[in-house]
């Protein structure tokens, strides 16, 4: 008796240490498979319904502009992603310690993962194109993942009712193995909802067929404002390598034969637009630069491109905004909202009801069949993509998605330039070489560009010529390199005298300020 005793401690030590382990797998398969299913479910739903798409779009919503900026900054134009495996992450070791819960403190492990389905479910209603079935692909992914957890890791207590220590051999290697089973299974499904995304193909072929009509009018490029620098950016943008920042975690597929427009709001006359009708009008084909407001100083969330549309100001001719009217609520497909000065959409600017991109219809993440495009103002109170709405209103009665969130109610675009030859932290031989870059404010225009080498005297660099004042313009000055390391300076000038400041600031909560530093090494 005695000698035995003192072993009942350090076996239910042992075993309370190392049981926690497989039931954390087995909750972790089983919430890959829930995962997998609910995206499944999702696809058969509606793509916007998928839980990871829910979650992490409810977590941008929630998001401050702090935030917003950090993610841009470290990620870029994969920020998106970058959530989306952040939320993978999470999830996965939530489930994970879900199941250690689950084996000591029944049931409070599966409690867990239904209220994870429970909350996609929530953050699904909450979405601005929530239908009666948008919970349900959360819900189910909550449902498989707390039923199937419930099995395995019950399964792992079967062996010490039969008289055997708990968690055996054999036992555990099962359950190990039926959690492979369920992750491998979570996986297949979850490509099986890529497969069936059948609306995503549909729209794509619809694209693919669609003739973009003549142009009424077009900005011709000067040959002259490509200089034909190696590394500077091309003064048109390719589309496959124009910035995309926006919300949507899963692209609107939005059918030309199902999208309409509704003007409403304080006008004298409801207007409501279908495709034919937009296409049916003249269309203007312009070049026009657009800014990212998280662009950072020196960064790259900045574009131009050809765009074809419809002049903003006729469609809300027809509407005849009222005298109180000073602001127009754009609002998207996905419900992103944005705030735009009326007068900014209403005066001599290219403002346009865009479809097509470089001589193209719209690419579909780039807001096919229709978007905002508007000279002047950052994205986000202007460039609203998938756009189905304009209710034109006031700024103190309505504000757009990221005003409430931070960043201020009206963004024009600020004074920048950019650096591009050589890049920040490159080596280049010693000799003659040339320094190259590009600078904007659009629709103000820029007049001129200096470059500073070191502490040495502002050098004005050559200006490539303006397509106009709504798109940036390319710059380049010579430069007889020395061996060392050195730091080039640029700040631009707009053509209405204002000189680029210094002052550094971030892009919250109205665009980032400052000249860009480039060191370079000369060998």
């Amino acid at each position: 008796m005695r000698s035995g005793l003192p072993r009942l401690p350090i076996v239910t030590t042992l075993t309370s240490h190392t049981s926690g382990v497989p039931a954390a797998v087995a909750a972790i398969g089983a919430t890959v498979l829930g995962a997998g299913v609910g995206e499944l479910v999702a696809a058969i739903v509606a793509p916007s319904t998928s839980p990871f798409a829910v979650i992490g779009g409810g977590m941008i919503d929630i998001a401050p502009a702090w935030a917003k900026d950090l993610a841009i900054s470290l990620f870029g134009t994969g920020d998106k992603a970058a959530l989306l495996v952040g939320i993978a992450v999470l999830l996965l070791a939530v489930a994970g310690a879900a199941g250690v819960l689950e084996r000591r403190r029944p049931p409070w492990g599966r409690v867990v993962l239904g209220a994870l389905g429970v909350v996609g479910a929530l953050a699904a209603m909450t979405r601005a194109d929530a239908g009666t079935l948008s919970p349900v692909p959360s819900l189910v992914a909550g449902v498989v993942a707390a039923g199937v957890s419930t099995v395995l890791i019950r399964r792992l207590g079967r062996s010490a009712t039969a008289g055997r220590p708990p968690e055996d051999g054999p036992t555990r290697r099962s359950v190990l193995a039926l959690s492979g089973v369920a992750v491998a299974a979570g996986a297949l499904a979850a490509l099986g909802a890529v497969a069936m995304s059948g609306g995503a193909r549909a729209v794509s072929a619809v694209r693919t067929a669609l003739r973009l009509p003549t142009p009424a009018t077009t900005t011709p490029v000067p040959a002259a404002a490509e200089l034909g620098i190696d590394g500077l950016s091309p003064v048109i943008t390719p589309s496959a390598d124009f910035y995309r920042i926006d919300t949507a975690l899963v692209v609107p597929q939005v059918d030309p034969a199902t999208w309409s427009l509704r003007v409403h709001g304080l006008v004298e006359q409801e207007v409501v637009l279908r495709w034919d009708d937009l296409v049916a009008l003249p269309q203007q084909e312009t070049v026009v630069t657009l800014v990212c407001v998280s662009n950072g100083v020196g960064g790259d969330l900045v574009g131009t491109a050809r765009w074809l549309g419809v002049p903003l100001r006729d469609i809300l001719a027809r509407a005849r905004p009222t005298a109180e009217a000073d602001m127009v609520l754009s609002r998207s497909i996905d419900g992103f909202t944005a705030s735009s000065p009326l007068e900014a959409l209403t005066d001599d600017r290219a403002a346009l009801l865009a479809i097509g991109m470089n001589g193209e219809p719209l690419p579909i993440e780039h807001g096919f069949p229709v978007r905002m495009v508007v000279p002047g103002l950052y994205g986000y109170v202007s460039a609203t993509k998938w756009v189905t709405e304009l209710e034109v209103t006031r700024f103190d009665r309505a504000e757009g998605y990221w005003t409430p969130r931070g960043w201020s109610e009206r963004g024009p675009v600020k004074l920048a330039s950019r650096i591009d030859v050589p890049r920040a932290g490159s080596r280049i031989a010693a000799g003659e070489a040339v320094i190259a870059g590009v600078a904007w404010q659009t629709h103000v225009g820029v007049s001129g560009v200096e470059v500073q080498v070191d502490d040495g005297p502002w050098q004005s660099a050559t200006l490539a010529s303006a397509i106009s004042a709504d798109t940036w313009v390319q710059w380049s000055l010579p430069w007889n390199a020395t061996a060392g390391d050195h730091t080039i300076r640029c700040r631009a000038l707009s053509a209405d005298g204002e000189t680029q400041t210094e002052t550094r600031t971030p892009p919250a909560p109205d665009g980032a300020t400052g000249w860009q530093e480039a060191r370079i090494t000369v060998t």
